[in-house]
C-alpha cells in the first residue's frame, strides 16, 4: 500500500473498534524507529509533522525522506500536518506531498473555525488529501487542573453534526478531558461525551494528548469511539533519556566524548520501543 491517506485506514478502524496512532517526528532517526515498529507490528500508521517545525530550512527535505521510506514497506503510511496554524500552512504542506493534513481553529470563534476549515477541505479533497479539525479546545497538560474538572473546552455534542456538515471534514478531534504533554493532576476522561458524539456522526473521532494516560484508559476510550490517537511526548522523553543513558555507558565521567552514531540510535530505539507497544494497546498490530 505504501504511502496513503489514512482516510480508509480510518473508516475501517471506526468499524472494528481500533485506533490508528500518529506519531510525531522531527528528524531521521525518529522515522527510522516507527518504521521498524510498523513493519515488525503490520501496523498503518501516521507520520505526523508539528506545525511550527514545518517552518524549518530543511522540512521539504523531510517530507522527501519520510515519503521515500513509506513507499518501501507494503504498510499503510501517512504523512500528516499537525495541528495546521493556517489555512495557508495547511495548503503549503499539501504542495510539499502531506497525504492528509489537520487544521486547528480550535481557539477561533466557531463561525470563524468553520470558514476556515473549508477552505482548507475545498483545497485539500481537490488534492486527494484528507482533513482533520478539532472542535472544542484540548489544552495542555500542565495546565490540566484549571480546566479538566471544570470541562472547560469540552466538545460540545449539540454542534458536532453542524460543524461536519458545514466543513465536509474527514475526521473531527474532540475534547473530552484528554490535554497535551504531562497531566498535572489525574486525567478524567468523559467516555460517555465520546460514545454520544460517536452516535451523532460518522467520520472518525480523534484523540490527541496521550501521554501519561494508562493502557486500560485507551482502551475505554476507543471502545466509546476514538479512532486516531497522536502521541509524542513520552516519545521524546524516552529518546532524551536513551540519549542520556547512552552517553553515560560510554563515557562514565560525562557525555563529552560519546559516539555521536550511538546517541542518534538512542532516538530510533526509543520510537522504535514505544511504538511498538502502543500498536499492541491500540489493537493496531496485524491491522495491514
Amino acid at each position: 500500500m505504501t504511502l496513503v491517506s489514512i482516510k480508509n485506514e480510518l473508516i475501517k478502524a471506526r468499524e472494528a473498534r481500533y485506533a490508528v496512532p500518529l506519531f510525531d517526528v522531527f528528524e531521521q532517526q525518529g522515522m527510522d524507529g516507527t518504521l521498524d515498529a510498523l513493519i515488525n507490528r503490520r501496523a498503518p500508521t501516521i507520520i505526523g509533522l508539528y506545525s511550527p517545525y514545518t517552518q524549518l530550512p530543511n522540512i521539504r527535505a523531510l517530507v522527501a525522506y519520510i515519503r521515500s521510506r513509506a513507499e518501501e514497506t507494503d504498510v499503510p503510511v501517512a504523512i500528516m500536518l499537525d495541528h495546521g496554524a493556517s489555512p495557508e500552512n495547511c495548503l503549503q504542506m499539501i504542495e510539499y506531498g502531506f497525504t492528509d493534513v489537520m487544521y486547528d481553529g480550535s481557539k477561533l470563534p466557531l463561525e470563524e473555525n468553520i470558514a476556515n476549515t473549508k477552505k482548507v477541505v475545498a483545497a485539500a479533497h481537490a488534492a486527494g488529501v484528507a482533513v482533520e479539525a478539532e472542535l472544542g479546545h484540548v489544552g495542555m497538560g500542565d495546565q490540566y487542573e484549571s480546566f479538566g474538572s471544570q470541562r472547560v473546552g469540552f466538545t460540545n455534542p449539540d454542534v458536532v453534526e453542524y460543524f461536519v456538515k458545514e466543513t465536509g471534514i474527514d475526521f473531527l478531534a474532540i475534547a473530552f478531558g484528554n490535554a497535551h504533554g504531562f497531566y498535572k493532576g489525574k486525567p478524567q476522561l468523559d467516555l460517555d461525551l465520546v460514545a454520544t458524539i460517536r452516535e451523532r456522526v460518522s467520520v472518525p473521532l480523534v484523540m490527541h494528548g496521550g501521554t501519561g494516560l494508562t493502557d486500560e484508559q485507551f482502551r475505554g476510550a476507543i471502545a466509546a469511539g476514538i479512532c486516531k490517537i497522536n502521541f509524542a511526548t513520552s516519545i521524546l522523553n524516552g529518546a532524551v533519556e536513551n540519549m542520556k543513558a547512552t552517553a553515560l555507558n560510554i563515557n562514565p565521567s560525562g557525555a563529552a566524548d560519546a559516539n555521536m552514531f550511538a546517541l542518534l540510535y538512542g532516538v530510533r530505539e526509543a520510537y522504535c520501543s514505544w511504538t511498538s507497544q502502543l500498536y499492541d494497546v491500540f489493537g493496531t498490530t496485524n491491522r495491514a
